[in-house]
Parts: structure tokens; sequence; C-alpha cells
């Protein structure tokens, strides 16, 4: 399964998504307490998803787990070390030929931050 975290498209596949012991350990999270572990992981490094893909991955199955539709998350952190409630959290469901587009420019190396902005989040000004 393809993730996008933030501008970086995580392939899932090789993470074990529900180890019957992690399962068991997280059914009772739901997902605003996801989004606020997240919160923390972004405040503490903003980009965690180049820094940390591992960190990111294990995040992203989380919010797969709470929220199996969720196929993109946005954390936007105003600086490292920021208070966690400062990091704005965003889901999104994107279709199937978006992400295989973002993930085959990410291959290529010509997936930008601007690139995933303006095909999922739209956060910029046009």
């Amino acid at each position: 399964m393809l993730f996008l975290m933030n501008e970086v498209v995580l392939n899932l596949a090789a993470l074990d998504l529900a180890p019957p012991i992690a399962a068991r350990r997280f059914a009772k999270l739901d997902l605003q307490f996801v989004s606020q572990l997240g919160a923390e992981l972004y405040s503490e490094e903003p980009l965690l998803q180049r820094v940390a893909p591992d960190r990111a991955m294990r995040l992203a199955a989380l919010i797969v787990a709470k929220a199996p539709e969720v196929n993109a998350a946005l954390f936007v952190s105003p600086s490292k070390g920021c208070p966690h409630d400062q990091v704005q959290v965003r889901y999104a469901s994107i279709g199937l030929e978006v992400m295989g587009v973002l993930y085959d420019r990410q291959r290529h190396g010509a997936l930008t931050t601007v690139e995933a902005d303006r095909q999922v989040w739209r956060r910029l000004a046009a």
C-alpha cells in the first residue's frame, strides 16, 4: 500500500501492518490519539518523513489501522521543538491514479514539495 506522508510516498508493503501482538496493543487507540502522537513526532522532527522514514512508516501504518480510507497525511510543524499543539494535521484519501503519478515521480527523483502540495494538499496560493 502506498501512503503519502507530507511530500514523501511511503510503500507500506514491506511493513507488517497488523502483527497480532501489535494489533491487540493498539486496538484501543483512536485516530485522535494517533494524530496527537504524530503531532508529537513532528514537533520533535518536522522532516520526519525524510529523516526517519521508518518512524513515518509506522505512523502511517497506525493511521491506516484506525482509518483505512486514509492514504495521505500532512503534518506541518512551525519549528523544531515547538509545542505539539502547534502542529497542524490533515488527512486525505487520494485516488490511485494520483498516488501512482506521485510515486512514479518520486522514484525518478522528480517529486517536489510544491508538486505534492498542488496535487493533494493545495496549501500554496495559485
